[in-house]
């Protein structure tokens, strides 16, 4: 499991701890101070996954995000100090796999990233072939309708667990713990987000609905899509 990771942020203190503590477990690590760097080091050192502050000088988070998912769909995890559901949908939005608010507790960090580093679909999974769908979980690809989709690493979990119980309601609950882990089960903006990427990448190709909503429950994947009336 042990693979590289690039630490941005602009306290050193921080890129201190996070240094010593992964590289405990044997991760690769490598660490910035400042986001131009760290964009550097991402285009000459490729990572498994980035670490990246919210609030730095000059150039944010959001648009280090931003910058990474222009040519890149590693996961990315932020940290903040700010716990407001309208940060974390922006870092969402923007292309972040999962928020973490400062100060955190560096047991539920390195337990984070050991799920995101080991989150890879098992290579000797089948293709699922369903309806529309055609998706790879070994080549980390879907097709839809015989369309290739580009899908980042979380909405390509988040559509693959969902077509693992295709036609079946999964509760907001179990689609966090089995997408973002059980630390993550009370993050619904998560779910907000992620759905909503999912069915405009898929809509734009097919004009169908995939993802039925079920209010105050969670979700449902119909293969065979559907129209805006449900029919």
């Amino acid at each position: 499991m042990p693979g590289r990771i690039l630490v941005i942020d602009d306290e050193p203190q921080i890129t201190r701890v996070l240094r010593a503590a992964l590289s405990a477990q044997s991760f690769d690590v490598r660490t910035a101070n400042d986001p131009e760097e760290g964009l550097r080091i991402f285009a000459e050192w490729p990572p498994d996954l980035v670490i990246t502050d919210l609030m730095m000088p000059g150039m944010s988070g959001v648009e280090v995000c931003r910058a990474i998912r222009t040519t890149s769909s590693t996961p990315i995890l932020v940290l903040s100090v700010r716990d407001h559901e309208r940060s974390k949908i922006e870092a969402l939005d923007s292309g972040a796999d999962d928020y973490v608010t400062k100060p955190f507790n560096i047991q539920e960090l390195q337990a984070r990233v050991r799920a995101h580093m080991r989150r890879a679909p098992e290579r000797t999974e089948s293709a699922i072939v369903t309806g529309d769908f055609v998706i790879d979980a070994s080549a980390h690809s879907i097709e839809v309708a015989g369309k290739h989709i580009h899908l980042t690493p979380k909405e390509f979990e988040l559509l693959l667990h969902l077509a693992r119980h295709a036609g079946k309601v999964i509760t907001h609950r179990a689609l966090l713990t089995a997408v973002w882990g059980a630390q993550s089960a009370h993050q619904p903006e998560y779910l907000r987000v992620f759905v909503g990427q999912l069915r405009k990448k898929l809509e734009a190709e097919t004009g169908k609905q995939f993802i039925q909503t079920e209010p105050w429950v969670g979700y449902r994947f119909v293969p065979e899509g559907f129209n805006d009336k449900g029919e």
